[in-house]
């Protein structure tokens, strides 16, 4: 069976990277690139001059715009890339394999995460799998996780071998001006599902972050990187719950 592939990709101000992200996505049979509104740079302009379909779309929330991004393609089977991935020909040779198959209907696919110019393979950061291939007609997100998108699936899922290669943060500064974006959709997604913020959450929440990521998933092991991930890590998730309570005062 000759299956097609789609692929999408979201984007906002990523000039820098998606001409190399689509360019090794160029085995695929579609690439649609998913713009969001604000982008003043020129991310549309490259991406069309290498053959991807540009849509637009107003940005609510990640799994919101994952949803309406599941609409676009031509094809059934979907690869879920983001602008700062590449694909290797080894994972674009098994996902043309595997998509021949009738099941599973996804595919959880490995990453190899490069932060500040070192690829991490501790502190959950390896093998760090994420749900990006899959069937459109038995997938979609999960409207309470706003923020580190869920997809749920009808069917079973797989596990891909070979890894995405993911340019995370090139510069401290970079990842503290995410995180500091992610905590606001976070502390929504927390109130939405019911979460009460409580002082306690403020200490707990952050020291067990940290446990978690520097002792149990051993971050320890990246040297200084690993240690400064698992503190900042440990701060966002305290100014989540910050914003949370902040969000509960306001009503």
């Amino acid at each position: 069976m000759n299956e097609k592939l789609s692929t999408i990709t979201l984007a906002r101000n990523e000039e820098r990277n998606i001409g190399d992200c689509l360019r090794s996505l160029a085995w695929a049979d579609e690439w649609i690139v998913l713009l969001d509104p604000r982008t003043t740079d020129r991310t549309a302009e490259i991406a069309r001059s290498l053959g991807a379909r540009v849509c637009e779309h107003p940005f609510t929330n990640f799994a919101e715009q994952h949803e309406y991004g599941l609409s676009l393609p031509r094809y059934d089977w979907v690869f879920s890339v983001d602008a700062d991935e590449r694909a290797t020909p080894e994972l674009a040779a098994e996902v043309r394999r595997v998509i021949a198959q009738s099941s599973p209907v996804g595919w959880w696919v490995p990453r190899y995460n490069y932060i500040w110019g070192r690829r991490i393979s501790h502190a959950g950061w390896y093998p760090d799998y994420q749900l990006r291939l899959m069937r459109r007609s038995k997938s979609h997100y999960d409207p309470m996780r706003a923020v580190h998108e869920l997809t749920l699936l009808d069917g079973e899922a797989g596990y891909l071998q070979h890894p995405l290669i993911h340019y995370n943060y090139r510069t401290v500064g970079e990842f503290l001006r995410k995180q500091d974006q992610y905590t606001h959709l976070y502390a929504g997604a927390l109130r939405q599902s019911g979460v009460r913020p409580r002082w306690r959450s403020l200490v707990g929440m952050p020291a067990r972050e940290f446990w978690r990521r520097y002792v149990a998933l051993q971050g320890y092991r990246d040297g200084g990187h690993g240690l400064l991930l698992s503190v900042l890590l440990a701060y966002y998730t305290g100014l989540a719950y910050w914003r949370l309570r902040q969000l509960a005062k306001s009503g």
